[in-house]
């Protein structure tokens, strides 16, 4: 048999809110109004250093000693085909310019412009950005086979702004055609792609970034491994002494019993012992290799509001054997085995999950029309490929 050991861990949930960086000043201003009638050319910037960045440049200068420049404003192509402008209000003395399509020299062309929208002289400087992000990705994309589908990973060390775009021969015109788009600012990416044969299959795959840029493309062939819902009807309760105790009639049972809404498994409350974390333990009646698993967790139901709170687990780990189960406290917490390790006593450690962030990032109980399409539509986990049957 098969045992599952599940965690169940109360902890405050921080969402970050990721910082957007707008290349321009830190102050408002309207560069297209004209708020001066003195049509007197500004003098250019000078003293113009620049600071080399992967896909980009900081450029700092000398504003002209006026009080009627508004803006410094540069201007700059990207790649053979697209141009950009990027502007700085006279508050600063920094304009940062990006979206490089590789590690080259280029020209860009600094104008300090006028409260009355004239220009001044023109200042050409030479940038050499570093790699830019898509292409430093590029190397790092690996593949492998994954149930009913494909494996891809992805470094993104710097955390830019990525489209990782996968292609596939479409069947009836044996073109190439995008099967799927994934955008992320994530430096470490790993999804998958499913719904197909198990027959092998080319896939090809590429990276773009905000900026039009396309890296080239990364072909595969992989044969999907075969995939089959597990038979629950061969799922039992199986309780161990160091489980928590059921609560209000939500029996184990309505884990898997293809209802997502109420009843549900529900613990006692308070949950005993107090000291964390909580488990359960379930039989699943068969040995198998696990690819994936959804949760569907209780929502709104009646008056009551559990979205992202009141109870709902927000970090769990499985653990599984295959032979006979032995109680176990397991371990938790720093020092514990990672995944794909076992504990004293020989349960695997199949993963350690956590609850996705509301979308809205609304403090609870608040939520949005999207945030409970998204949380009733369940939350898919997947099992590392690397772990034993």
């Amino acid at each position: 048999m098969i045992m599952i050991k599940q965690y169940k861990q109360l902890l405050h949930l921080l969402w970050i809110l990721p910082a957007i960086c707008a290349l321009s000043c830190s102050k408002i201003a309207d560069y297209k109004e004209v708020v001066s009638t003195d049509k007197t050319k500004p003098e250019p910037v000078s003293n113009v250093q620049v600071q080399n960045l992967a896909g980009g440049a900081i450029i700092t200068y000398d504003l002209p000693l006026s009080e009627n420049i508004l803006y410094v404003q540069a201007n700059y192509k990207i790649n053979d085909e697209i141009s950009r402008q990027t502007k700085s209000s006279y508050y600063s003395d920094t304009i940062i310019v990006g979206g490089f399509e590789k590690s080259q020299d280029y020209k860009v062309v600094l104008y300090a412009v006028s409260r009355a929208n004239v220009f001044s002289d023109s200042v050409v400087v030479t940038v050499h950005p570093g790699t830019p992000a898509y292409l430093n990705a590029f190397p790092s994309i690996t593949t492998k086979a994954d149930f009913g589908g494909i494996n891809i990973n992805v470094l993104n060390l710097l955390k830019a702004n990525l489209g990782i775009v996968t292609i596939s021969k479409d069947p009836v015109t044996k073109q190439f055609e995008i099967i799927n788009q994934n955008y992320t600012n994530q430096d470490t990416i790993s999804y998958s792609l499913r719904g197909y044969d198990t027959i092998p299959k080319e896939f090809g795959i590429y990276i773009t970034d905000q900026y039009g840029n396309i890296s080239d493309t990364f072909f595969t062939t992989i044969t999907p491994i075969f995939e089959v819902q597990m038979d629950k009807g061969k799922f039992n309760s199986y309780v161990l002494p160091s489980d928590v105790k059921t609560g209000f009639g939500w029996e184990i049972q309505n884990l898997w019993n293809g209802n997502t809404g109420s009843p549900g498994y529900h613990t006692e409350q308070p949950i005993q012992p107090l000291v964390w974390p909580a488990v359960i333990t379930f039989d699943m009646g068969q040995a198998a290799k696990l690819s994936r698993y959804t949760i569907w967790n209780r929502g709104i139901d009646g008056s009551g509001n559990w979205l992202w709170q009141a109870g709902a687990p927000l970090t769990w780990t499985l653990w599984g054997r295959a032979q006979s189960p032995v109680d176990e406290v397991l371990p938790s917490g720093p020092g514990s085995p990672a995944t794909g390790e076992t504990s004293p006593n020989g349960w695997i450690n199949l993963g350690t999950y956590r609850l996705p962030a509301k979308p809205s990032g609304l403090p609870n109980p608040q939520y949005t029309n999207n945030d409970l399409d998204y949380w009733n539509a369940g939350f898919s986990f997947n099992f590392s490929l690397d772990l034993p049957k």
